[in-house]
């Protein structure tokens, strides 16, 4: 067998391994249904988000690339865990989101996602939560 055969079926193999042991450690960890539902609610929040968290020009390049691959990743219908599959289709994608926005706050500070979060400072209290970031006092009306 060539190399190019044997290596492409040693990728193949591994990515499914992943995918499989992703499945795996969803299954076993179970996102809480009340926190799904939250964070679907915020969802369009986010959205807007990321979006201009991305294209604000202060902001490091890195954190710009991972908001820019982020998004094109929700964009695409193509999911690691098909969100038919029910409340893990979708938590799949709320964890990457998760996981990018606390790279994102430890690379560019909380202040920056604050100062471009379009929602309610509920809303940014409950994103701040679902992320398991702390949150800072909200902004204090004088």
């Amino acid at each position: 067998m060539p190399w190019w055969a044997q290596t492409l079926i040693g990728v193949t193999a591994a990515l499914l391994l992943v995918w499989l042991a992703l499945i795996a450690a969803l299954l076993i960890a179970k996102p809480e249904k009340g926190l799904l539902r939250e964070a679907l609610r915020l969802l369009p929040d986010v959205l807007r988000l990321l979006r201009r968290l991305a294209g604000d020009r202060d902001l490091p390049r890195g954190v710009r690339v991972r908001l820019t691959l982020l998004l094109v990743y929700l964009a695409i219908p193509i999911d690691l865990i098909p969100d038919f599959i029910p409340v893990l289709g979708y938590a799949d994608d709320a964890i990457i989101v998760t996981a990018v926005l606390r790279s994102v706050v430890r690379r560019a500070g909380l202040d920056a996602v604050r100062a471009h979060w379009p929602g309610t400072d509920d809303g940014f209290a409950a994103v701040c939560r679902l992320a398991g970031l702390t949150t800072p006092a909200p902004p204090s009306a004088t």
